[in-house]
């Protein structure tokens, strides 16, 4: 099984990413922003990111593919994920059903195999964004998370309380049952 990291970009400068990686021996970083651009901290461009991660020795991968801001795919009442009040989360969530998303996690696993590797949003706390859900999706699939925010200690990441495997697939419900 794989050992990947996670770390949101934040308002930290680019030097404090590039330090907060390298302290955790990162040699791949998957950017898994739908568009890997702010306004605000162009530093964390997508070609900013290529050019000076690259300068620092670390692989730059964009995996648009596992990029949040989902539309809907699915009704709220046919989602099978009845624990997840926030709209954006339970379209990631729906998305994470369909084969487009199992191939580009699967294509991150093989980062991982190859290199050491952590993959990045904008989000500092990783359950703020996106990140939770993909980090839920790998550990689910007996993967281990660790959640990167600066130099110290990275910390394990914890299937969130509503998640349950059903039928192989990751489904948000909790305790609800039909009645």
């Amino acid at each position: 099984m794989a050992l990947l990291y996670t770390i949101g970009h934040s308002t930290r400068t680019l030097d404090e990413l590039i330090e907060s990686i390298q302290a955790h021996n990162i040699q791949t970083l998957a950017d898994i922003r739908a568009f890997p651009m702010s306004r605000r901290l162009p530093q964390f461009n997508r070609e900013s990111l290529e050019q000076n991660l690259a300068a620092a020795g670390i692989n730059y991968v964009w995996m648009k593919a596992l990029g949040g801001h989902r539309k809907k795919i699915r009704n709220e009442e046919d989602s099978p994920h009845v624990a997840m009040r926030n709209a954006s989360f339970r379209n990631y969530a729906d998305y994470m059903l369909t084969t487009e998303f199992r191939n580009a996690a699967k294509e991150l696993l093989a980062l991982a195999e190859t290199s050491p590797t952590a993959y990045m949003c904008a989000e500092r706390v990783y359950f703020h964004c996106h990140r939770m859900l993909l980090s839920d999706w790998l550990v689910a699939h007996r993967h281990e998370v660790m959640h990167i925010d600066g130099t110290g200690p990275a910390k394990p990441h914890r299937l969130t309380a509503e998640a349950r495997m059903i039928d192989g697939e990751l489904i948000y419900r909790g305790d609800w049952l039909p009645y």
